[in-house]
């Protein structure tokens, strides 16, 4: 349960700062920030250990690995979303 709970707050953390700093109109709200941080924990363990040959762990290493999968998911998101004309 203690795991659980430690990638839902990551994953928070994670999705809202990515939400900030990458622009654009991303999933919305808590619930949206919470998916795009948890899925992008999992992207960026990948990408990192792909890269950098391993990941990193504790709160400061797994919310920026997190971090980083998000923005890069936010990226792909934004990149593959079809464009509205207002």
């Amino acid at each position: 349960m203690e795991h659980l709970l430690f990638w839902i707050i990551v994953g928070i953390i994670a999705g809202a700062l990515a939400k900030s700093v990458v622009p654009g109109e991303g999933p919305g709200g808590l619930i949206g920030d919470l998916i795009v941080g948890v899925v992008g924990a999992f992207l960026g363990g990948w990408i990192f250990v792909a890269l950098a040959g391993h990941s990193y762990g504790g709160w400061v290493g797994s919310t920026l690995v997190a971090f980083v999968g998000a923005v890069v998911l936010l990226l792909l998101i934004r990149a593959l979303r079809p464009r509205t004309i207002a």
